[in-house]
């Protein structure tokens, strides 16, 4: 939907997806629930969020697998024509999980293949395919994907270099032939190749340099700024927003999402985040200690195996939860860093186009905060547009 001067979605990745068919399925039946829902009053009596005419944008998440099958006959072709249909649209896809990402154990296989890998670099082109094909022109068209790769993997930056290099000259040809704005944003992450503002900062600034067209990938690389991942890294969302637009680093999407926070010196703290310690994602988990420094830990089974962290203050878990939802003490989340994205967003209008909610652990959430997946995803576009605004006003139009 239009989100003053940008538009915003939430992730298909929340919902269990690989091929094709499964993909279509899930528009055809939880997307068309949620449109429906917020062309409704809120449960609260607030009104609809969207017009009964009203149109609803689709941030996609494909497979490599069902990229290509909907490259395939006349499968796009038909796509199109039920956006068309269902006043739906998309305009951004998320292209960082390449396999499958539900119910098997992810966790690391997401970063894989990684951008020193050309597969990689054929998935997300096939990504970008698609969106030329159905993408508004007044929409634009973004892919996000991961930040290189993963730190563990120890990987050749000068072939993810030459593999976004690559990329951008062809998704420049790409928007001389279409007239579209097509875009790449990469997401720093917790252990990727990089992964706070700091980091981001020097990487963009080592693209740039080497690049054969600084220009190109100026206007076609970015930075898909995940709302959660910074908070882990408990950089400042306003400075560090800033600092990339100083820097004059595209902000292609910004993902809304919130992680879990809570005391480590609080053994009741301790013992609530044991119920959020599953096996299919990684839960890298960040520890800043009295003096300001960060510990970081591979995943949340890691950091409870260690009995104690001398001078540990505070610590937060790459675990996405829902925007609307408060976790029960002595656990808290992050979404006040999301709140001073939305207010960075109300300063800085048409700075970024696209917005996107992605809570994807719906599947693995504990059962007290979990709802039916459709009411969660309503709740959580209510809880953005409620803050979206001085007024609060109605941003759907």
């Amino acid at each position: 939907m239009k989100f003053q001067h940008s538009h915003l979605s939430y992730c298909t990745n929340i919902h269990p997806a690989e091929t094709w068919a499964e993909t279509e399925h899930v528009l055809k039946t939880h997307v068309l629930a949620v449109r429906d829902l917020l062309r409704r009053p809120g449960p609260d009596g607030s009104p609809a969020l969207l017009s009964l005419d009203g149109d609803f944008g689709i941030g996609l998440r494909l497979s490599a697998v069902a990229a290509r099958e909907l490259l395939e006959g006349d499968r796009l072709a038909a796509f199109k024509d039920w956006l068309e249909a269902t006043r739906t649209y998309v305009f951004t896809i998320n292209g960082f999980p390449y396999g499958s990402f539900h119910g098997t154990r992810v966790k690391e296989r997401v970063f894989q293949p990684d951008w020193t890998d050309p597969a990689r670099l054929e998935y997300t082109k096939d990504l970008f395919r698609i969106l030329a094909a159905i993408a508004r022109p007044d929409t634009g068209a973004s892919v996000s994907t991961l930040p290189g790769s993963h730190k563990s993997f120890g990987a050749d930056e000068s072939s993810i270099l030459v593999n976004i290099y690559k990329l951008s000259e062809w998704l420049d040809n790409l928007c001389v032939e279409t007239g579209l704005d097509f875009h790449l944003g990469l997401e720093p992450e917790p252990l990727g190749h990089f992964e706070n503002t700091i980091e981001t900062l020097v990487f963009f600034e080592r693209l740039h340099a080497a690049a054969p067209d600084s220009e190109a990938v100026r206007r076609r690389i970015g930075v898909n700024y995940d709302a959660c991942h910074f908070a882990l890294e408990y950089d400042d969302a306003r400075a560090s927003l800033d600092a990339l637009k100083a820097a004059g680093i595209r902000i292609s999407k910004i993902h809304l999402s919130s992680a879990l926070a809570f005391d480590p010196r609080d053994p009741a703290a301790i013992e609530a985040i044991r119920a959020f310690d599953e096996p299919t994602y990684f839960h890298q988990v960040l520890i800043m200690d009295d003096v300001g420094s960060i510990r970081r830990f591979i995943d949340l089974p890691d950091f409870l195996a260690v009995d104690g962290i001398p001078g540990a203050v505070e610590a937060r878990v790459h675990f996405h939860v829902p925007l609307d939802a408060k976790p029960a003490p002595p656990l808290r989340s992050t979404r006040e860093q999301v709140r001073e994205v939305l207010a960075w967003k109300i300063e800085n209008p048409g700075i970024c186009p696209h917005y996107e909610i992605e809570t994807y652990t719906w599947g693995v959430l504990p059962e007290e905060l979990r709802r039916p997946v459709e009411q969660q995803i309503a709740g959580e576009y209510r809880w953005v547009l409620k803050h979206s605004s001085p007024d609060h006003g109605d941003l759907s139009a």
